[in-house]
């Protein structure tokens, strides 16, 4: 995976560098966005950025149903929202990713292990944050765009 994104951030590093800065910062934004969108959109389908399916919830003993009385069907609802999820762009390079408490928790989901007082604790992995193929191509296309324009 590592090898892919070193070819993609060389080849689209060429293309960038051909833009002026205020437009650069405007596709690096407009990129970062539909990246989050397309993050969102697969955690709540509750997949992988590979295509597998997030391992099933724990069976809590009081059953589905939360401390205020609704059942919680889905993992992750609040913290793939855009206040949580957030993105930072600059005119060299964008980032998508968790801050602050949420970030604590989506980094014990997506690596399957945490720290508490007593030592690690195992989850089952849940890949959180990730390229798939079909956002590889978002971004060619956006760049192709902006180069064709």
């Amino acid at each position: 995976m590592s090898d892919e994104l070193e070819v993609l951030e060389e080849w689209a590093g060429a293309l960038l560098a051909k833009l002026e800065p205020g437009e650069r910062r405007k596709l690096l934004g407009q990129v970062a966005r539909d990246l989050r969108r397309n993050q969102q959109r697969r955690i709540a389908a509750q997949k992988a950025p590979d295509g597998t399916v997030y391992a099933p919830r724990k069976r809590a003993r009081g059953g589905l149903r939360g401390k205020r009385g609704r059942i919680r069907s889905q993992m992750f609802v609040k913290m793939r929202g855009a206040r949580f999820m957030r993105t930072d762009t600059c005119s060299k390079s964008i980032a998508v990713g968790f801050i602050g408490r949420t970030g604590r928790i989506a980094r014990a989901h997506h690596y399957g292990e945490d720290k508490s007082g007593t030592g690690p604790v195992r989850y089952p992995q849940r890949r959180l944050l990730g390229l798939a193929s079909e956002e590889k191509l978002t971004i060619l296309d956006a760049l192709l765009d902006a180069i064709k324009n």
